[in-house]
């Protein structure tokens, strides 16, 4: 089948443009045969490939990537590694299921904090916990109170921030009320992905700039690039989103675009008028409509806001200028007391839900597995995918493989043009009603 949508990853990634440079792989130039084949270079590809390099030491294992790591979305995301589901159910099944949720998060945060601590890897890797935040009385009541009600049935740790106490740590007189959790880590995604790329075992062969035009299943599988060809018994489909058009899970995916922005470091007169606890990171209570704030430690402030369905994984120049116009507008709101802090980087990622939150994953077929469709949670859910895929894959016994399995499936969606009308009717609705969180 030939592959019609492609990544498009320009060179607006502020976490990369803040890194130093580095040396992509070279391209697939040549027509390879391997034992076997990841396609998709972010957290469940890098994650797929090193599992099966590791358990098979004497297997040679090919990693395609359409762009740069880094470059793609894996790197774009707001650099978040949740340990937590921020909708957890009251019934003893649902809290069953908050347990396994967090199983598989906290065992993919373990495994990312070992490599980063084992190949030092320098992505800002920092155990800061995060502020689930709401703006209003009604969103602590609808989302913060039951998220706290719910941590206390699970016995995980958390505190209450009113206003005041918001204000006193994160800088910002914005918020009504937050929760704070421990288990979550920030980072620089792009600097991680880096890192896990160029520190994967020496059985495993890295192309980046090598887009799939072509795949076919026939005697195992191959995968065709503009350079080259790689064949292989057995495949692992990595690729969120775009899986639909290599016959994974088709149907069955939304693609939504979230846009994110960098501002210049803070200078120390600045620093000293933030105030604050030092580094910081806030969810909120409605992503969709509010705003995902970080603090980093080189002192800049990312903005993610304006998360909208995007079919067709593009954005224009114009619309990301009217993107960065609106950041800088919620700058201002939220950090009155810096008038002069400018954004230095505006830029568009992409990201894949599923109508039921289900992850993408499992057998597909004899010759292919699949860690897709992490719904907006991709450093801990697409890296435990990733190795959870390569370990049925092998048919390693894994206590987390029934984990993930009791996820569910994705539900299939409507055709066009009946998907788009409804999902963008459903968005509308959805802003307006949770209108208060702006």
């Amino acid at each position: 089948m030939d592959i019609r949508l492609l990544p498009d990853n320009d060179q607006t990634n502020g976490w990369s443009r803040i890194l130093p440079a580095r040396e992509p792989r070279p391209a697939l130039a040549s027509n390879v045969v391997t034992d076997w084949l990841v396609i998709g270079g972010g957290y469940a590809g890098l994650a797929a490939a090193r599992q099966l390099a590791e358990r098979r030491p004497d297997q040679r294992i090919a990693l395609i990537e359409a762009g740069c790591c880094g470059e793609n979305a894996a790197g774009r995301n707001s650099g978040f590694a949740i340990d937590l589901p921020h909708n957890i159910g009251a019934s003893l099944d649902e809290l069953d299921g908050s347990h396994r949720y967090m199983r598989l998060a906290r065992a993919a945060i373990a495994h990312l904090d070992g490599l980063v601590g084992k190949h030092q890897i320098e992505c800002s890797w920092s155990k800061s916990g995060k502020y689930h935040a709401a703006v209003s009385s009604r969103g602590r009541a609808e989302v913060l109170e039951p998220f706290a009600r719910e941590l206390e049935a699970l016995k995980e740790p958390y505190r209450w921030l009113d206003a005041g106490q918001i204000e006193t740590e994160l800088g910002s007189p914005y918020y009504h009320a937050a929760v704070y959790t421990p288990g979550c880590v920030l980072m620089n995604p792009a600097a991680l992905v880096r890192g896990l790329a160029d520190s994967l075992p020496e059985n495993v062969t890295l192309y980046e700039s090598s887009p799939v035009v072509r795949f076919e299943e026939a005697n195992g599988v191959e995968a065709m690039t503009p350079g080259g060809s790689v064949r292989a018994p057995r495949a692992i489909l990595c690729i969120n989103g775009f899986a639909g058009q290599f016959g994974a899970f088709p149907q069955h995916m939304l693609m939504f675009r979230a846009h994110a922005s960098l501002t210049r470091p803070l200078d120390q007169a600045e620093q000293r008028t933030l105030g604050g606890v030092g580094e910081w990171g806030l969810t909120p209570a409605n992503a969709f409509v509010s705003v995902t704030m970080r603090y980093t430690q080189d002192r800049r402030i990312l903005i993610r806001h304006d998360i909208r369905y995007a079919p067709s994984a593009r954005v224009s120049e114009g619309a990301l200028a009217r993107v960065r116009a609106g950041h800088l507008q919620i700058l201002r709101q939220r950090f009155p007391m810096l008038p002069d802090v400018t954004i230095e980087h505006t830029w568009t990622g992409y990201i894949a839900l599923s109508r039921n939150a289900a992850p993408g994953f499992g057998r597909i077929s004899p010759a292919i597995h699949a860690a897709v469709c992490c719904n907006a949670v991709g450093v801990t859910k697409s890296t435990i995918a990733g190795l959870l895929a390569a370990d049925m894959a092998m048919a390693e016994a894994n206590p987390l493989i029934a984990d993930m399995a009791s996820l569910g499936q994705p539900a299939r969606l409507p055709p066009e043009p009946f998907l788009g009308l409804g999902v963008r009717m459903r968005n509308r609705l959805d802003l307006w009603r949770a209108r208060h969180e702006a």
